[in-house]
């Protein structure tokens, strides 16, 4: 007498998604971005929250306080599988995604705020962007950030922007120290083409 083999069914194994860390804005409720940064340091959550000094003139005497460079958003680098360490936080409005998705936010404009901030010169926060030259910093304490230039008198105003959040702040430096980043619009007009649409 004999056996059919016994056939077992077949498993199909789910393909591994990558959750890696990624930088992302968290929009907080005004005035809470110091809250939201402590307690999310409690949680062992990297953090970032750039600042800078503020002088104001109170009765007596001028005083310089550290406000948040980019009101109303903390960044923190998580997994996104890991986000309810920060949505749980009272303070927090939300994560910012971009049709439902993650919106990740790039290391190269986080290391470029960062540069500004640790810089010890004075910062301001500026309007985001809409037109202007992109350059590279190619030289001195600024080397390897990039922004959009706008032209004041002898010195450049550089405007390192995070694009997401549709936030920058501006700094100055010589143009001797800036070189031009070549733009998809400028390519295509030293071609002599357009782009396809």
């Amino acid at each position: 007498m004999s056996f059919a083999p016994i056939r077992l069914p077949e498993v199909t194994v789910a393909p591994v998604i990558s959750d890696s860390c990624r930088w992302h804005a968290v929009y907080t409720y005004p005035q809470h971005e110091n809250a939201v940064a402590e307690q999310l340091k409690t949680k062992c959550v990297e953090t970032f929250l750039p600042t800078f000094l503020s002088r104001r003139q109170w009765k007596d005497r001028r005083v310089e306080i550290a406000r948040p460079l980019f009101p109303g958003y903390v960044f923190t680098r998580i997994a996104w599988g890991d986000r309810i360490k920060v949505v749980s936080i009272p303070s927090v409005v939300r994560i910012l995604t971009f049709n439902g998705r993650p919106a990740d936010i790039s290391d190269r404009e986080i290391e470029s705020i960062r540069l500004c901030v640790g810089s010890r010169v004075a910062l301001e926060s500026h309007p985001f962007p809409a037109v202007g030259e992109r350059v590279r910093v190619i030289s001195g304490a600024f080397e390897g950030v990039e922004g959009v230039v706008l032209d004041r008198k002898s010195k450049c105003k550089v405007v390192v922007s995070i694009s997401l959040i549709h936030q920058a702040v501006a700094l100055e430096i010589d143009s001797e120290h800036l070189e031009l980043l070549p733009s998809v619009a400028s390519a295509y007009r030293l071609s002599g083409s357009t782009p396809r649409q």
